[in-house]
């Protein structure tokens, strides 16, 4: 007897791009190939490569593209899109739906922020649960960073661990293009994200070697954390977290 997939409600803004040169617009705007795949993720970066916002972007015709971001930075994305867009021949407007998270193999957009076969679809009947601790789990796991928890407009892709995911080093020019390559080329990120096992731990505690603090946590559930630590950390750190031991996942 097969098994039915799990779904979960997961909040989030869509503006859609389309036009005759909906394609072009996308590819000098986004840190991600938008041709190369019918879905990718990308970045809506500022010249010093600061994340404006996470996108999700579905080609779903020629000229026609659907970008999924956070709830909340659904008009940032809009507002900046059409701010840039001079003399460029397409329409930017927000849209209207819902999304589910279904994890298993099912019809829908392919994701991988739970490490785990999963697929976003729009506008599923029925109800979808909200998020627990399962998923989150699994999105920790994965070291997948959430807007508000990991990332910010402080936050450099790399620090992240996006430019493994959301940043093509192929394509053409888009704003933030310089310093992302300057930094995977000639240099590395100052601190990264890991995953640590810790009985417990809240967002905001310090992540201790010592007497030094090289990190903070920044999302958790029952026995693991994710944190932005110091590169310099190694494996078999000994670690502390609000007193209690840690090590690297």
């Amino acid at each position: 007897m097969a098994v039915a997939a799990k779904a979960y409600a997961r909040p989030r803004a869509y503006v859609r791009v389309r036009g005759p040169e909906a394609a072009d617009f996308l590819q000098r705007m986004v840190s991600n190939d938008v041709l190369a795949e019918p879905v990718c993720e990308a970045l809506l970066l500022t010249p010093k490569a600061r994340v404006i916002a996470p996108l999700l972007v579905w080609r779903r015709g020629a000229d026609d593209f659907l970008l999924l971001t956070e709830p909340e930075l659904g008009e940032t994305v809009r507002a900046h899109l059409t701010r840039m867009r001079i003399a460029t021949r397409c329409e930017i407007e927000l849209e209207e739906h819902t999304s589910t998270v279904v994890l298993g193999e099912a019809p829908g957009i392919p994701i991988r922020d739970y490490g785990v076969p999963a697929v976003e679809m729009l506008d599923a009947p029925g109800e979808a649960a909200p998020a627990d601790e399962e998923l989150e789990r699994l999105r920790i796991l994965s070291r997948t960073p959430r807007w508000g928890s990991e990332l910010d407009d402080t936050v450099l892709p790399a620090e992240a661990g996006l430019d493994e995911r959301a940043i093509s080093f192929t394509k053409g020019c888009y704003p933030g293009q310089e310093p992302v390559a300057r930094l995977h080329f000639r240099g590395h990120a100052n601190r990264a994200l890991r995953v640590l096992e810790v009985e417990s731990a809240v967002p905001g505690d310090e992540v201790r070697l010592g007497d030094k603090a090289v990190g903070r946590v920044t999302s958790a559930v029952s026995g693991l954390a994710l944190a932005y630590l110091r590169t310099e950390v190694t494996d078999d750190a000994e670690l502390e977290v609000g007193g209690r031991p840690a090590r690297l996942h």
